[in-house]
């Protein structure tokens, strides 16, 4: 009898733990949904108007709001900058740390504290990571008039590429690349975005442009494709894309082990092809709203209709993922860092 009493009262206490939790949820949700309630949230983009990044934070922005509790509006901001590295500086110094900031940029801006990179001034694992919308494979292109035709082409002739800062993948990539595989990328800086980069390989001022995924070149020159105004050289990811399967992945080009070990560790965010942070720091409440929001809106049929509508591939990369990768990165044994900061010339 007093078992069976016992055991009852264990019953009632459980269900009773139970219901106090779902109330105390539900007064979380209530008091974050009344902090955001008429709020507007700035979602900022660490590169000029038109390019990937661009595109995907905006359609992200159309449609987060109404996953927000309280529903606020996201409006999105362009502060390009050194590759995106002047955002990333921004979200962990200077923005409020309330959830009413966040932003995206560069993939390659999160192991730049790891490489020594000049003008870091964040730990990339305190960031508060929502995630990334899209896993993705990028690709080095020639235009068709560059002298440059094939892979085996560029271990010998000088391939122009743009590059929207020494922090950007469009910089970090084909400079490791030139000191781990021996191509001739030329690297030309200072281009506000991708766009800008696009036009100028079309206008002749470039010959070409690494580091751009396949989905946004979809996205933004569906034309060029169309009429085989390029070249793929190569691919730039830790699989190849379905839609070129003949197209030589870079990793299959390391010439031994150990340069392969070391371009898979660079190579890496590509994961997280674009990626949204926002400040250290944030109220846990806010913090757990605002990836449940972000995991909520990349479903989200509207937002996937309309990602696919402008040919971009979404494919949510949460923010349990996005740390994880990052703890494995950052792991990495001190000698290949050490060749890694030599690859790319960093002192």
């Amino acid at each position: 009898m007093q078992a069976r009493i016992g055991a009852r009262r264990r019953l009632g206490l459980g269900i009773i733990a139970i219901i106090c939790g779902l109330a105390g949820q539900a007064n979380a949700q209530t008091a974050v949904a009344d902090f955001y309630r008429g709020r507007t949230v700035s979602l900022y983009i660490g590169y000029g108007p038109g390019g990937a990044y661009d595109l995907s934070a905006r359609v992200l922005a159309r449609h987060m709001g109404r996953h927000i509790p309280g529903e606020p509006v996201v409006v999105p901001k362009n502060m390009p900058g050194a590759g995106s590295l002047q955002l990333a500086n921004y979200l962990y110094n200077v923005a409020p740390k309330d959830g009413t900031e966040f932003g995206i940029f560069g993939r390659t801006v999160p192991v730049d504290p790891l490489l020594g990179t000049q003008g870091v001034q964040f730990d990339a694992q305190k960031f508060t990571w929502l995630g990334s919308t899209s896993n993705e494979v990028s690709t080095c292109i020639a235009w068709n008039s560059a002298p440059v035709k094939t892979m085996d082409d560029l271990l010998t002739k000088e391939l122009t590429v743009g590059a929207s800062g020494a922090a950007s993948p469009s910089a970090v990539f084909p400079n490791l690349f030139n000191a781990i595989l021996g191509t001739k990328f030329k690297v030309i800086n200072g281009y506000p975005s991708s766009s800008n980069i696009l036009t100028a390989v079309e206008a002749g001022e470039l010959n070409g442009f690494c580091a751009w995924g396949w989905v946004p070149m979809k996205a933004m020159r569906s034309d060029w494709i169309r009429d085989k105004k390029f070249r793929v050289l190569f691919q730039i990811g830790l699989r190849k894309h379905a839609e070129h399967p003949d197209v030589p992945l870079v990793l299959d080009l390391a010439k031994t082990p150990e340069d392969r070990q070391l371009l898979e560790i660079l190579i890496a965010p590509q994961v997280f092809a674009r990626p949204f942070a926002a400040p250290p720091g944030l109220p846990a409440d806010r913090t757990a709203a605002l990836r449940k929001a972000f995991d909520e809106t990349v479903r989200d049929p509207e937002f996937i209709a309309e990602a696919e509508k402008l040919a971009l591939e979404p494919d949510l990369v949460d923010a349990a993922q996005t740390e994880e990768l990052l703890r494995h990165i950052y792991a990495t044994p001190r000698p290949l860092i050490e060749r890694a900061k030599a690859a790319l010339a960093i002192q």
